[in-house]
């Protein structure tokens, strides 16, 4: 195990992630009126259970774990986005980015203060 899974376990992954679902959701906001565009999501556990299996990288358990969202509604024009539905994932999202993010911040502020003999 490496010196960064050590310290921050699996919260370092997880954050990058996170931060690669977000940009995945906006790129789907942005294009709800895309006529033709597929509204793509990655399963979240899989890829992070990938992420942390040996020396997975970040972006294979992405690639692993992705997929295209099945609509309630289709539109007519076949674009599966659901405006609703990317909001509020965006929204859950970032929220757990946020919390990841506290947490890593928490465990460096730790660290920094063990260092300094505090």
């Amino acid at each position: 195990m490496g010196l960064e899974n050590d310290l921050f376990g699996v919260h370092g992954k997880a954050l990058e992630l996170r931060s690669q679902r977000l940009n995945l959701l906006a790129s789907n906001i942005a294009n709800a009126s895309t006529p033709g565009y597929k509204a793509r999501d990655i399963d979240f556990e899989a890829a992070l259970r990938d992420a942390t299996q040996g020396d997975a990288s970040v972006n294979k358990a992405i690639d692993n774990s992705m997929g295209y969202r099945v609509p309630i509604q289709p539109s007519l024009d076949g674009n599966t986005v659901e405006l609703s539905t990317e909001q509020t994932l965006f929204s859950e999202n970032a929220v757990k980015y946020r919390t990841t993010l506290s947490f890593l911040e928490g465990r460096i502020n730790t660290i920094t203060r063990a260092l300094k003999g505090e």
